[in-house]
């Protein structure tokens, strides 16, 4: 009787020792599609801020063979609010299972995530209708430079829970968090040298050159972000 109790409890034991392990073997493999997935987003995204800063300096040259050339950048702004909105976090709903409001409240990396995508989506439908002359008020164009900033500041406070996990999270943590200043550092000069050249300030052609530039910068950074 007490052998077979003794074999019993063993049982049990190796059995939740095996559970354990598969356990942690899931959330390993979860942290990892997390990290590539996270990756995937920022490179993509940066790719289409490079894109759209590359075709802001150098449309004089394009828009002389393409006409449509000028609605690449803004066009580039509202593909990439788009797919923060609906790509940044599939385990929300039509992906995974996960309610949006239910995350929106109890999540402030879901909520930031949707933050970013409606000022992307913000900052392209305003210069989508400034380059089809079907908004021409001057506040439209301080819009751009305020949510740039705005937005630039924001990424201060913008954290990763992937990164907060796994064997080396407080290397992968000060990693972010510097990517992370890197482009809030770049945003504020976008927004800065955007607002520069809009207000027509002196030196404001070495401006309208400069914001493009930095966008093209801050694309690029993105595209080499790593948790």
């Amino acid at each position: 009787m007490l052998q077979d109790h003794s074999m019993h409890e063993g049982n049990h034991r190796h059995e939740t020792f095996i559970s354990n392990e598969r356990m942690d073997r899931e959330k390993q493999l979860k942290l990892i599609a997390d990290k590539k997935e996270s990756e995937f987003n920022h490179h993509l995204a940066g790719f289409l801020v490079a894109l759209g800063g590359a075709f802001i300096l150098l449309q004089t040259v394009i828009g002389k063979r393409w006409l449509l050339a000028k609605y690449v950048w803004p066009g580039s702004f509202l593909v990439s609010g788009i797919f923060v909105l609906v790509w940044s976090d599939t385990e929300l709903w039509p992906f995974g299972a996960r309610l949006w409001i239910e995350a929106l409240q109890h999540n402030s990396e879901v909520l930031q995530h949707k933050i970013f995508a409606a000022l992307l989506l913000g900052l392209g439908c305003i210069e989508w209708l400034r380059v089809n002359r079907a908004l021409t008020k001057a506040w439209a164009g301080l819009v751009f430079p305020v949510l740039a900033i705005a937005g630039s500041i924001l990424l201060l406070f913008h954290q990763h829970q992937g990164g907060t996990e796994g064997p080396n999270h407080m290397e992968s943590m000060a990693r972010i968090q510097y990517e992370h200043l890197s482009y809030a550092i770049v945003g504020i000069g976008i927004g800065l040298a955007k607002g520069a050249a809009e207000v027509k300030m002196r030196g404001h052609k070495v401006f309208s050159n400069l914001w493009p530039l930095l966008m093209t910068v801050l694309g690029i950074l993105l595209m080499f972000y790593r948790e």
